[in-house]
């Protein structure tokens, strides 16, 4: 059994016209994904193993389906996941964990608010040439390492505002999740609700069903996280 194929099935899930063939890899891609996300909400550093291995699971079953700017981004985020364990597990003089769990201050909400609003109009501007040049320098990069990747048919985005949302969201999400950031749990809600929508009207049922698990989590990694954020020196303006 070929476990990093995409066409290895583990089984057909009846939902939708012709319904879901679930691969092997994207099984236990998806699942290390939900670990990943389940055990950050309970502030657990092993989530950032979980977390790895969802992104590098996915970065082949991306480059299998020739999806490269994708893959690209996966990148970004098995460095994020790289720094956040770091970050978590880092140790003061006094043997205390430097990071604890705390809100942005105002300041720094209104400047992240502000990039990330130029950056999602700007995604939306210009998103079919953002990803296209990714996928050129992804299929690039990947011959250049002896891989056989040749850049495939791109179509328009169909839903280019809520795609530039979610890409753009889901990296500031990152960003505030490895500094521990409450603030990243109400991305994540956002971003997974996006989806869900997104997912449902293209008819990718199995994947609106992940994504409705993930808002839980989410939902509920807000609340635990503003639990503990109350419980520490309040907001940080960094």
């Amino acid at each position: 059994m070929n476990f990093f194929s995409i066409n290895t099935l583990l089984v057909h899930i009846p939902l939708g016209k012709q319904g879901y063939d679930l691969s092997w890899i994207e099984a236990v891609g998806t699942l290390c994904g939900l670990l990943c996300i389940w055990l950050a909400s309970k502030e657990k550093v092993i989530n950032y193993l979980f977390g790895i291995v969802n992104v590098l699971l996915f970065a082949v079953i991306f480059y299998q389906i020739q999806l490269y700017s994708s893959l690209l981004l996966q990148i970004f985020f098995l460095l994020a996941n790289v720094y956040g364990w770091y970050a978590w597990t880092r140790q003061t003089s006094s043997q205390q964990v430097e990071l604890q769990i705390r809100w942005l201050g105002t300041r720094a909400r209104a400047v992240w608010g502000a990039v990330s609003l130029i950056a999602i109009l700007v995604m939306t501007r210009f998103i079919d040439a953002i990803f296209g040049h990714f996928a050129r320098l992804t299929v690039m990069l990947l011959n250049q390492f002896g891989l056989t990747a040749q850049l495939p048919v791109l179509q328009p985005d169909a839903y280019p505002f809520w795609d530039g949302c979610m890409t753009v969201l889901s990296v500031v999400a990152m960003i505030f999740m490895t500094r521990k950031w409450v603030e990243n749990w109400i991305l994540w809600v956002v971003i997974n609700i996006i989806s869900v929508v997104i997912f449902t009207l293209q008819g990718v049922y199995a994947m609106s069903i992940e994504y409705m698990i993930l808002t839980l989590i989410a939902i509920n990694g807000v609340r635990l996280w503003s639990s503990k954020a109350s419980q520490n020196d309040g907001p940080h303006t960094s």
